[in-house]
C-alpha cells in the first residue's frame, strides 16, 4: 500500500502496490499492522456499502460525534466518486478546510478518513457502489452531518446539475452552526 498524505493532518489516499503475473495481479488494500505502525485506528467493526443508481447523487456530509466518532476507509467498487471530506476537529490548523479526491474502480484508490471529519460524496457514474469499512457502528443519537452546499465551506462539487440527495443532508444546519468536534487522544494497541 502506498500512502498519500493529504493537506488534512491524518487523512491519507491509498493505493494499491500491484504485484503482477501472468495471472493478473495481487494486491493489499489494508493491513492491520501497517495502519497501527502509521497511528491510524486498524479496528473496523462495521463494513457498510452503498449503492447509487444516478450520477450526480450526493451523500453526506455525514459524522459521528464522541464517544462514537468513528474513522471511515472508503473504496469504490463499481463506477465512480468525487470523496469529499472537512476537517471538524476542534484545534486543528485546517478546522473547515475540505480535501476532494476521486475515487473509481479503475483507480482503485481509498481513503482512510479520521475521527472529526465529516464525509461525503458525489457519483460521477451511474450504478456506483461504495464500500465503507467503519471503526464504530451507527450510533443514531451521535449522528450529524454538514449541508453539501454550504456557502463557507464552497465544496467544488463535479457535477452541479440533476443532483440527487436525501431530504435530511439537505436539512443539515449550516456549517457556522456546527461547532468543533472535540476528539480525545486514541490508544491504538501495538502487537
Amino acid at each position: 500500500m502506498i500512502f498519500e498524505a493529504t493537506p488534512l493532518a491524518g487523512a491519507f489516499v491509498l493505493d494499491p502496490a500491484p504485484i503482477a503475473d501472468s495471472r493478473g495481479f495481487f494486491a493489499r488494500l489494508f493491513c492491520a499492522a501497517t495502519f497501527t505502525a502509521r497511528g491510524l485506528n486498524p479496528h473496523f467493526d462495521q463494513i457498510s456499502m452503498s449503492q447509487n443508481v444516478r450520477a450526480g447523487t450526493i451523500r453526506g456530509f455525514h459524522l459521528q460525534r464522541p464517544p462514537a466518532a468513528e474513522c471511515k476507509l472508503i473504496r469504490v467498487t463499481a463506477g465512480a466518486i468525487y470523496d469529499v471530506i472537512v476537517d471538524v476537529r476542534a484545534g486543528s490548523a485546517t478546522y473547515g478546510q475540505w480535501f476532494g479526491v476521486e475515487l473509481s474502480a479503475a483507480n482503485r484508490r481509498l481513503i482512510y478518513v479520521p475521527e472529526g471529519f465529516a464525509h461525503g460524496f458525489q457519483t460521477l457514474a451511474p450504478e456506483t457502489e461504495v464500500t465503507y469499512h467503519i471503526t464504530h457502528p451507527l450510533s443514531p443519537e451521535h449522528a450529524t452531518g454538514l449541508p453539501f452546499d454550504d456557502p463557507d465551506l464552497a465544496v467544488a462539487w463535479p457535477i452541479q446539475a440533476s443532483i440527487v440527495i436525501s431530504d435530511r443532508d439537505r436539512a443539515w444546519p449550516p456549517f457556522r452552526e456546527f461547532g468543533p468536534v472535540e476528539i480525545p487522544p486514541v490508544e491504538i494497541a501495538h502487537g
